[in-house]
């Protein structure tokens, strides 16, 4: 899958209701040119309007052919479990399609570990480490930490120079639970013990709540076996 994953691409700020309104034309109960139009009075321009629409193509309208079983499983939990929960959705999908997004989270997740918050030119200095000392890193970085802060999972101070950790959202669902699960697996691309996906710092804004074995054991897309220490791992089903 990371073959063929966009190297940054999620390069535009995605509000929540944006988000939202996709989801709804994935599953049936919105229109396309509600979407469209919604983009079209935000956006100044055709190309700034066509650049957010291909970030949520690939979130939810058209995803990869890799993905698009999760982006189906997410819908199916949209339209099926009450108060189904779209920040956590969009921001599952947001990590299995978009590496760029999983590391600036990451990132914002370690840094905000100890204290709950850090400042975004330590964040901006890590994510330059990796994708390079460029105005396009940090262009794209702010694009993310905006739309994390706009899906209410982030604040960031009025100066714009420190990000606070949020009251953690509680994974409402089993369905949901084992949904991000999967995300973030997909993400990492390999099994991890029960603690390591529960502690991942790209989860930082969420709590999956307890007994995780028992959740895991019930989804016909994670596989759950114990190593030769008796640690439970969770990996995903072949399908």
């Amino acid at each position: 899958m990371k073959a063929n994953a966009p190297h940054i691409g999620f390069d535009r700020f995605i509000r929540l209701d944006w988000a939202d309104t996709a989801l709804r034309v994935r599953s049936g109960l919105a229109d396309i040119t509600e979407l469209d139009q919604i983009l079209t009075e935000a956006h100044a321009g055709l190309g700034a309007k066509k650049k957010t629409r291909t970030v949520l193509n690939r979130l939810w309208l058209e995803p990869r052919e890799e993905v698009s079983g999760l982006a189906q499983r997410g819908v199916d939990i949209f339209s099926q479990v009450p108060d189904a929960q779209v920040a956590v959705l969009t921001w599952g999908m947001a990590l299995a399609v978009y590496p760029f997004f999983a590391k600036t989270a990451e990132f914002v997740g370690r840094l905000t570990s100890i204290q709950g918050d850090c400042t975004t030119a330590e964040v901006h200095r890590r994510m330059a480490e990796i994708y390079g000392e460029r105005e396009g890193t940090r262009r794209m970085t702010n694009m993310v930490l905006q739309s994390q802060v706009d899906w209410s999972l982030l604040s960031r101070s009025e100066n714009g120079r420190t990000l606070t950790r949020r009251p953690s959202v509680t994974v409402q669902s089993p369905e949901t639970v084992q949904w991000i699960s999967e995300a973030v697996l997909m993400h990492v691309g390999r099994p991890l013990s029960l603690d390591g996906i529960s502690g991942q710092p790209t989860l930082f804004p969420f709590s999956l709540g307890d007994n995780l074995g028992y959740v895991f054991s019930s989804s016909d897309s994670l596989d759950v076996r114990a190593d030769s220490s008796g640690t439970r791992i969770v990996g995903l089903k072949h399908r």
